[in-house]
């Protein structure tokens, strides 16, 4: 171990017994006392207040609207309040619009937390504790969760459905070996590792591919390992560009990226491989006869991508395993996702706090978990909607979570997130750059506040 990777282990370790302990037990900061409109202000967007139609602009559509809307069916009957969902696959660009014109929805559903919070910035949403139960609504969701729509310390959404990303996965085929299949720290599946390469078997699926978007899987690499390697503290500072982009924690998160992935005969197809490869076709090698690679660290929502075969068989073609901890790192199980979170335009409404109160509730979605591709952010969730096992396994090793973290690329500037942090993780990936170099790259493309 080098002096400074040395330096900074003895530097993270004080603290992370207490990032242990808060992490999850924050209770709202700004009490209001839930269930009315209250607080220092009211957000004025929104359409015609008390005429029981509620109105909701979101960006997923298709087969995921269709759920959506099965999901309110009985909340209307009940209530006699009716929702018109519509969606857009410009969302960001189109509520931005909608703000500026003053023709914002009732409530918006954002699927990346940065525009809800520029527009919380502007007080255009209403505070969750103003009308939510702040500490009930905590208890019941995956620790951390809440934290994605914190600005300056208060809540401004409420998530209303979860991805998770730290899932490990491997073929049946992976079982006949004999090896774990649960791991106590990612040095332990190291160890696994260079069994699998002994055997004369890739241990790593991976592709990083995705059109004008590659790069952005091998972002989740290194929030993976940030998350685990310096706990979520730190991992917060390092979205919110509190410590710099090239910090050489961050730098060392690189750097295990490298030996896990990037040292011969880890990873299927090597360095090229890696950047030639779809993300949604990584995990293809581990079906053939016999396998070419056997996990992928890869979100929920890749079964979809699997083949045909696999997916009418997904319980028994596949397993599923957590990501786990770094030894030496954050004292705890993190989970790595993202989410979509709720947000209300219109806080003199009480229809549209209605339908935020049930949104964001643990009884929400049974119908769209039955359909599959839906989870539920919150650990309360009745697990037995869920259609096959694999998606409760995904649901289950959430729920055990000590901590939530949503997708860092998502956090931070689009310029970054979205731009140059995909193209640093091709120049890493490919050796063009070393983990220094690129890091420093990223760091001097931040924007200025």
């Amino acid at each position: 171990m080098s002096r400074s990777r040395a330096r900074i282990r003895l530097a993270a370790a004080a603290g992370l017994a207490l990032s242990l302990v808060l992490t999850g037990c924050l209770q709202d900061p700004n009490p209001r006392g839930g269930g009315g409109s209250g607080g220092d202000f009211v957000a004025q967007g929104g359409t015609t207040d008390g005429d029981k139609v509620v109105t909701i602009f979101g960006a997923f559509g298709g087969d995921e609207a269709v759920g959506f809307r099965d999901s309110l069916v009985e909340f209307t009957n009940r209530t006699g309040i009716a929702v018109e969902y519509n969606n857009s696959t410009d969302f960001t660009t189109l509520i931005k619009a909608r703000v500026r014109s003053g023709d914002t929805p009732d409530i918006a559903i954002y699927p990346q937390p940065g525009g809800l919070a520029e527009q919380a910035a502007e007080r255009q949403i209403q505070p969750i504790d103003t009308f939510l139960d702040y500490d009930t609504i905590n208890s019941t969701l995956i620790p951390g969760f809440l934290d994605a729509a914190r600005i300056n310390g208060r809540v401004y959404g409420a998530p209303m459905r979860m991805a998770v990303k730290s899932i490990v996965w491997y073929p049946e085929s992976y079982e006949a070996t004999g090896l774990p299949t649960e791991f106590k720290s990612v040095q332990e599946m190291q160890q696994v590792a260079a069994q699998i390469k002994d055997g004369g078997t890739t241990p790593w699926c991976v592709g990083f591919e995705s059109g004008a978007a590659t790069g952005w899987p091998g972002t989740d690499w290194i929030e993976e390992l940030v998350l685990r390697m310096w706990g979520p503290d730190v991992y917060d500072q390092w979205t919110k560009h509190k410590i710099p982009f090239n910090d050489e924690r961050i730098v060392a998160a690189f750097e295990e990226m490298e030996k896990l992935l990037l040292t011969d005969g880890m990873s299927f197809g090597g360095r090229k491989g890696i950047l030639a490869t779809a993300f949604g076709n990584a995990m293809d090698p581990a079906f053939q006869t016999p396998p070419s690679c056997y996990w992928m660290r890869q979100g929920n929502f890749v079964s979809g991508m699997f083949p045909k075969d696999i997916q009418a068989n997904l319980d028994t073609a596949v397993g599923t395993t957590v990501f786990p901890p770094y030894e030496g790192g954050f004292a705890g199980q993190p989970i790595l996702g993202g989410g979509d979170i709720a947000a209300l335009f219109n806080g003199d409404d009480p229809d549209a706090i209605e339908v935020m109160k049930f949104l964001t509730s643990d009884q929400f979605g049974a119908e769209w978990a039955k359909k599959g591709g839906w989870l539920s952010p919150h650990r309360t969730f009745d697990q037995s909607n869920y259609p096959d096992e694999t998606t409760r396994r995904i649901a289950e090793m959430a729920s055990n979570a000590d901590v939530f973290r949503y997708d860092g690329s998502d956090l931070m500037p689009n310029a970054v997130g979205g731009g140059t942090f995909w193209s640093g993780m091709v120049d890493f990936t490919s050796g063009q750059k070393s983990a220094q170099d690129v890091a420093d790259a990223i760091e001097n493309s931040w924007p200025e506040s």
